[in-house]
């Protein structure tokens, strides 16, 4: 199971997040709790459950995680963290409101960052004290894994390394797993997972609290069409509500 982690305080003032610490909305939170009762319901229809959890190490992903988990009934679950399944780096663009700087840059350029493949933002400088340097949780890390920006290539190549060494680990072992993440990590999962081209993934907007399941063979093949739960007309709102943010479309 998929989930992008509630809105944000700054996905609600449109602005580029990244690996900054931004908690939830209180619409964010609701989200959670939406998204636990979609999964209770799941677990009460279809009997699926979950074993272990895995988030980013960004507050936003831990309290949709916590949020879950509190309605499943499941507190006590492990839950591994990890900062492989962090936001994508945004770079300079950090903290900065995505309509405005669509109106500086153009919709254009802005849709190369947010969306493209293989081109990142502007670099932000080393010397910033908002660097993610500066941040204990990184503390441990080598300099050169802590990103100054990202295009989603490079995330695909930080998670994976995650996906094998620990995902695969779990659902091999007969886990049902839910990892909450975010919409460019999960974006490259998904990419992963299902065989999207470098071009489809420019148009794949992920949205804020909707399980996504999956079924695997014992070889982690899929099995069945990947599904959202919910209403579909809501789930499709939502994700064309994130299509829409660098435009100033809600």
């Amino acid at each position: 199971m998929l989930l992008r982690h509630g809105e944000s305080a700054w996905n609600a003032e449109n602005r580029f997040t990244g690996w900054v610490d931004v908690d939830l909305s209180a619409a964010g939170e609701q989200e959670a709790v939406e998204a636990g009762r979609l999964l209770l319901a799941e677990r009460e229809a279809a009997g699926l459950d979950v074993d272990v959890v895995h988030t980013s190490v960004l507050t936003r992903a831990v309290r949709t995680a916590n949020l879950v988990l509190d309605v499943l009934g499941r507190a006590y679950l492990p839950v591994r963290r990890s900062w492989r399944l962090n936001e994508r780096h945004y770079g300079a663009l950090q903290g900065l409101n995505k309509a405005e700087t669509a109106e500086r840059h153009g919709l254009e350029q802005v849709k190369l960052w947010r969306r493209s493949y293989d081109v990142p933002p502007p670099p932000l400088a080393p010397d910033d004290p908002g660097h993610a340097r500066n941040d204990p949780r990184y503390r441990m890390l080598p300099p050169s894994a802590v990103p100054d920006t990202e295009c989603l290539a490079d995330v695909v190549e930080r998670l994976l390394p995650y996906w094998e060494d620990a995902i695969a680990v779990d659902l091999l072992a007969g886990r049902d797993v839910l990892v909450v993440a975010h919409g460019n990590s999960l974006r490259a999962l998904r990419k992963f997972l299902e065989h999207i081209s470098d071009d489809d993934i420019v148009d794949l907007n992920i949205a804020t609290g909707v399980p996504r399941v999956y079924e695997f063979d014992d070889r982690l093949s899929i099995l069945s069409t990947p599904r959202d739960l919910g209403d579909a007309e809501a789930v499709a709102a939502r994700a064309r509500a994130v299509a829409g943010q660098a435009a100033g479309q809600h």
